[in-house]
């Protein structure tokens, strides 16, 4: 048995879940999802607790029943609080900004890189090198801050790029000089 999947998952107040078969619907005010359950996985609603219980025995389905606890755990976190990630640009020129549904890069290259916006995530820059995205699907918001790092990773050896709030870049040591 899993031990993560044997956890019941408290309802916040201002969320609503439904569980329709092996599809569970949750709404609040962060947003909306819904989660097909494995086969093997059933859920019951009772009072503000959502169980899930495991139907198999085979080692696929109790690594399931824990995943699909922990998917639902946040989906139910997502509708309530909402997720967000902080990313920092460093660089001389470095900037962003948005505009409407685009963010707009400088990073540096002889062009500006544009990124779409996808539906459900909210992207805020501040003073032009902070970026905050914010979204109620957990997977979504870090994929969105993963994409927009891939354009320009922080370098070891001025420490420029984009990089997660509070990242650590291990820096290096450049070329010296050698005297005869």
């Amino acid at each position: 048995m899993s031990r993560i999947g044997q956890r019941p998952i408290t309802i916040p107040d201002k969320v609503k879940v439904a569980v329709e078969g092996t599809l569970i619907k949750i709404e609040g005010p962060k947003g909306k999802a819904a989660y097909q359950l494995p086969e093997l996985i059933a859920a019951r609603l009772e009072n503000k607790n959502l169980h899930l219980t495991n139907n198999g025995k085979t080692r696929q389905s109790k690594a399931l029943h824990g995943l699909s606890r922990s998917l639902v755990a946040n989906y139910i976190l997502g509708a309530h609080d909402g997720f967000s990630k902080k990313l920092e640009i460093q660089g001389v020129g470095f900037k962003a900004a948005v505009q409407g549904k685009v963010l707009v890069l400088n990073l540096g290259f002889s062009h500006p890189i544009n990124y779409d916006i996808p539906e459900g995530i909210k992207i805020t820059v501040t003073d032009a090198v902070n970026i905050l995205i914010e979204g109620s699907d957990k997977q979504k918001v870090g994929a969105v801050a993963a994409d927009i790092r891939r354009f320009y990773p922080p370098e070891p050896y001025k420490g420029k790029g984009v990089r997660y709030a509070g990242e650590h870049i291990i820096r290096k040591e450049g070329k010296t000089a050698q005297s005869k």
